[in-house]
């Protein structure tokens, strides 16, 4: 390729990638739990995708496909380390793809005081769980992106993120005052969002 070449190619990259810089190290802190990792990940997958960028689909999603080296490079690493991967399959997914459960069976109200409990309890979520979570409901992808994502059915991600909210709330249950679960606000449910890298939660009705 002429170096005009590599140059528009390069321009055009920076263009598309550099505002989902803080959007990837998010994503890529929660998967390692730790910032150096964090950061090691995100400059290989800039790397990755720089050289894999001729091979782009323009008019396709470069977000998701950001997303996607990011996490392929994240289990190759664990992988080849020989870290012992904590993805397994819940019961129901090799069988009919679950509906997701909009709603939980009570309200959650957490304030920002309670980020430090949110946080722990998504940390406690298997990986499979995790991503989900924190592509959904803190990047705020749709199902279809994360799918892509995750190389998974958009019915697979309704039910795992189902299930991952579930979770997340059975936890906070363990630690904060328990909830009347005949609250009048009963039909809400909470969703998780990132605020400069911090979990908390959002009740949405």
């Amino acid at each position: 390729m002429l170096p005009r070449q590599n140059e528009e190619l390069s321009a055009a990259f920076e263009e598309l990638a550099l505002p989902l810089l803080n959007p990837l190290y998010n994503f890529a802190r929660w998967l390692t739990g730790n910032g150096d990792d964090a950061d090691d990940l995100v400059q290989e997958t800039y790397l990755k995708s720089l050289r894999a960028f001729q091979s782009f689909q323009r008019g396709t999603n470069f977000r998701a496909w950001m997303f996607q080296i990011l996490r392929n490079t994240f289990l190759s690493a664990r992988t080849s380390s020989g870290a012992r991967m904590t993805v397994p399959l819940d019961a129901d997914e090799d069988g009919p793809e679950l509906a997701v459960a909009y709603e939980t069976p009570e309200t959650i109200l957490i304030d920002s005081s309670n980020r430090k409990l949110v946080r722990s309890a998504i940390e406690k979520l298997p990986i499979h769980s995790r991503e989900v979570i924190l592509l959904c409901d803190m990047e705020e992808m749709s199902y279809r992106e994360i799918a892509d994502i995750l190389s998974i059915p958009i019915g697979t991600v309704m039910s795992r993120l189902s299930r991952a909210r579930q979770a997340i709330c059975e936890e906070l249950r363990k630690t904060l005052q328990p909830i009347p679960r005949n609250s009048a606000n009963s039909s809400c449910r909470v969703r998780f969002a990132a605020d400069n890298g911090e979990a908390h939660s959002r009740q949405v009705c």
